[in-house]
């Protein structure tokens, strides 16, 4: 038992040291015959969920393509690029600001070869870029290895050439020469910097990543939609009225509060049933997809101007009258259970011209997740929070009394609703804009235009705008004028984002910054050194802790911890005057002078990149390859906290720097 409970230690000992290396994607390589000729190099991988590969030739600025590159290339030659075959997802990424092509599940990659004659050599490594929501990887290399005797020359049938596959991230075809005699790395100090500090590290804990509480944040987001919702006038009036039948159909009042419970549950399964559809029609990735596409965004800006419009009055979307007739009629005509339903879907019918831009809105906010079942979860929230008045009313009939009057103040809603959708309509304005490259929704002109929005909203609120169907001497309430209080604070708020300040609140709205014309903010952070050796040469001398960046200029997530995290003053104060900020890109593509061979994991690996040899280090030293991947350390390479990855938690992250301060100056 004892051996047992040691063997079992022991091996959550290794899975500690090893968790933070991950391998989402498995490459193989096959060596596939067409012609006496022609032969195909075929890359197949396998990716884990959540994570996807990018394809090839995407363009400077962008993520990592996937190429193939050869060492060593005899007896054949190259037939046109790598080609990508399967099903690609291609969409607009706002970050890099450019369209991208990637594969979920499993990605396959083609290089065509002609064999010129005679005994051929093949080697090299297939080259790609993977990425999930909060990391990405270094580029990897998957090796292949193949020789034999050409057909041409030996009409030889039994040649098998054999590969040696490992994992890696590909981009379109380069050939490079053959390389010199590969060098080992030196450590020129007498301090071996490159030493493993992995159990150190582990010993102080890992910084967890934000969790994923998407699937509560869209149940909320929902349950919103739904309150809003039932505050229309379309929904409001009609749930005394409905309430009172239940009640009064019925001399049993148990069975009254049960066909109120029956009603309230009907509208619930209508909803979660659209939203299944809606996943079950396109599919969970074709939704993710169509959100990120320009002509949908395009498409779905045109759409709330509709909503909007009408729900500041100038007309009203409804469905076709016949289609409410034929089901309140059934209804009628009907009992028990079916009955209910049919007029629970009476309801949903006869409210659509308040309820329908709202669902509208939320179905395509949450249908980018990807997720199968988040259309279905935000329905949910949003019919729990439509049926549970119908059902808490039938069980506390006394409430109908204080229960408010129709009014204007539903107007109110309807009217707020619609400023809310015009400027949401905005941000999907600006990814067509982007894509397409038209230039007319820069920063500073997006801001400029909620700037005014959120004023206007302000002014009404207060009474200074009138719609048509507004009352015309409705007093201003208190919770009125506080509303209109912080629309017109946020709208000042933004001010200062004409000139180039950051806006934390709105940078997952707003293009991004490069697209400002006009900037004066300058409080950012830049790296002292990307050379780790002579950062930590420049530390020992001055007496300064470290702290190391490993990141690359595929990384989305780097860029996002830049822009929201390291813009803020406390952090940007904290990174420049007390650290040696060292930045490694791990994508960086400069060769090294000369290759180098290292053995990791009793295999031979060759760095041939500058950034091959940051990742190298990333994983001899910190037992980690995703990044953002942060590590503070002293002078001498030992870990002075925890590790940090992808967060936004900005007083998480001010936390981690003064620790590691703190634990320097100790």
């Amino acid at each position: 038992m004892k051996k047992i409970v040691a063997f079992l230690m022991v091996s959550l000992w290794v899975l500690a040291l090893h968790a933070q290396i991950q391998e989402p994607v498995k490459f193989k390589t096959e060596w596939k015959k067409v012609s006496d000729t022609e032969v195909e190099l075929v890359f197949t991988g396998s990716i884990e969920p959540g994570w996807h590969v990018y394809s090839t030739d995407l363009g400077d600025g962008g993520p990592i393509s996937a190429t193939f590159n050869t060492d060593r290339l005899t007896g054949a030659e190259l037939v046109g690029k790598l080609q990508p075959v399967g099903k690609e997802i291609s969409s607009f990424d706002k970050l890099f600001e450019m369209q991208v092509r990637y594969f979920e599940h499993t990605a396959q990659f083609i290089q065509k070869l002609k064999l010129t004659g005679g005994a051929y050599e093949v080697t090299g490594y297939l080259e790609y870029g993977a990425c999930n929501d909060e990391n990405c990887l270094p580029p990897t290399q998957v090796e292949f290895s193949y020789q034999g005797q050409g057909e041409a020359s030996s009409p030889s049938k039994s040649d098998e050439a054999t590969a040696k596959p490992s994992e890696a991230h590909a981009d379109s075809t380069r050939v490079i020469g053959s390389a010199d005699a590969p060098t080992s790395i030196q450590v020129s100090s007498d301090v071996d910097w490159w030493a493993p500090v992995i159990n150190e590290l582990n010993a102080l804990g890992e910084t967890v990543s934000q969790k994923d509480m998407s699937w509560i944040y869209i149940f909320g987001a929902g349950f919103l939609g739904g309150l809003l919702a039932l505050f229309t006038p379309c929904v409001w009036p009609i749930i005394p009225m409905t309430v009172s039948f239940f009640l009064k159909r019925s001399k049993d009042k148990k069975k009254g509060i049960r066909d109120a419970w029956t009603y309230g549950a009907s509208i619930v399964v209508i909803y979660v049933t659209l939203g299944l559809a809606i996943t079950l029609i396109f599919g969970a990735s074709a939704l993710n997809a169509l959100s990120t596409n320009a002509l949908f965004n395009l498409f779905f800006f045109l759409m709330l101007v509709v909503f909007a419009a009408s729900f500041f009055g100038a007309f009203e979307i409804t469905l076709p009258s016949r289609w409410s007739n034929a089901v309140d009629s059934k209804a009628e005509s009907t009992t028990g259970l079916l009955s209910i339903f049919l007029m629970a879907f009476t309801l949903s019918l006869v409210s659509f011209s308040c309820t329908g831009p709202i669902i509208g809105f939320l179905l395509v906010e949450v249908s980018t997740t990807g997720s199968v079942v988040a259309p279905a979860i935000g329905m949910l929230g949003f019919a729990l929070a439509l049926a549970l008045p119908f059902t808490l009313f039938a069980l506390f009939p006394s409430w109908l009394k204080s229960m408010p009057k129709s009014g204007g103040w539903m107007n109110l809603i309807k009217v707020t609703l619609g400023f809310l959708e015009l400027a949401f309509a905005l941000k999907f304005l600006s990814v067509a804009d982007l894509a397409y490259g038209w230039h007319i929704l820069d920063r500073e002109t997006f801001l400029a235009l909620w700037i005014v929005l959120f004023a206007l909203l302000g002014f009404y609120l207060l009474g200074k705008i009138k719609f048509p169907h507004d009352d015309d001497h409705t007093k201003v309430s208190v919770p009125r004028f506080f509303l209109a209080l912080a629309s017109l604070a946020f709208a000042v708020y933004m001010v200062p984002g004409l000139w180039g300040a950051p806006l934390k609140a709105v940078s997952a709205f707003a293009p991004p910054l490069q697209t400002q014309d006009f900037n004066l903010y300058n409080n950012e952070v830049h790296a002292q050194f990307d050379d780790y050796d002579a950062g930590m040469k420049y530390a020992r001398e001055h007496g300064k802790p470290v702290m190391l960046d490993f990141t690359g200029y595929g990384c989305v997530n780097c860029r996002k911890m830049e822009l929201a995290v390291w813009t803020d003053t406390k952090v940007s104060d904290l990174i420049n005057n007390e650290y040696v900020l060292i930045t490694l890109y791990v994508d960086e593509k400069t060769k090294l002078p000369q290759p180098i061979k290292v053995m990791e994991n009793g295999r031979e690996r060759t760095l041939r990149t500058v950034g091959d040899k940051w990742s190298y280090l990333q994983r001899v030293k910190f037992g980690a390859n995703a990044q953002p991947f942060y590590v503070l350390i002293d002078n001498e390479g030992k870990p002075l906290n925890k590790s940090y990855s992808y967060d936004e938690d900005i007083d998480k992250y001010i936390d981690f720097l003064r620790t590691g301060l703190e634990n320097y100056q100790k």
